[in-house]
């Protein structure tokens, strides 16, 4: 699923006037699934360097919405912003959130690192 963009939102975005407001509000609204995780690890953060999330999806649609938001830039950066933390992604599901401080952290390194990725491998996720 793409985002359902109100069709005013389209018209101020053809111009160049969307805030990070409106746009997160859009996002939240067209990947419901998606911005309960990232709720999620930001409530979890609070107190803490890092908080993650590592339940797989209930279903495809749920794990579109997820990969949408991750892999876009545009979505990612305006979560970080909003929330106020720095998002990472392993997999196709498993979503870690570090404090703007913690992002030089051995903690951070080692989540987006090759050795880490390859182990948070397993047979069950080789199509995910």
């Amino acid at each position: 699923m793409s985002l359902d963009v109100p069709a005013a939102l389209l018209e101020r975005a053809e111009s160049g006037a969307v805030n990070d407001e409106e746009f997160v509000a859009c996002v939240r609204d067209s990947l419901p699934y998606a911005w309960q995780v990232i709720s999620q690890v930001a409530a979890d953060l609070e107190g803490a360097d890092f908080a993650d999330h590592a339940t797989p999806p209930p279903s495809e649609t749920e794990r579109g919405q997820l990969l949408r938001a991750l892999a876009s830039d545009a979505i990612r950066g305006g979560l970080e912003r909003h929330f106020g933390m720095k998002l990472a992604f392993q997999n196709c599901h498993r979503v870690g959130a570090f404090r703007p401080a913690a992002v030089d952290s051995a903690a951070y390194r080692e989540f987006i690192s090759p050795a880490g990725q390859l182990r948070n491998q397993s047979p069950e996720l080789r199509d995910c």
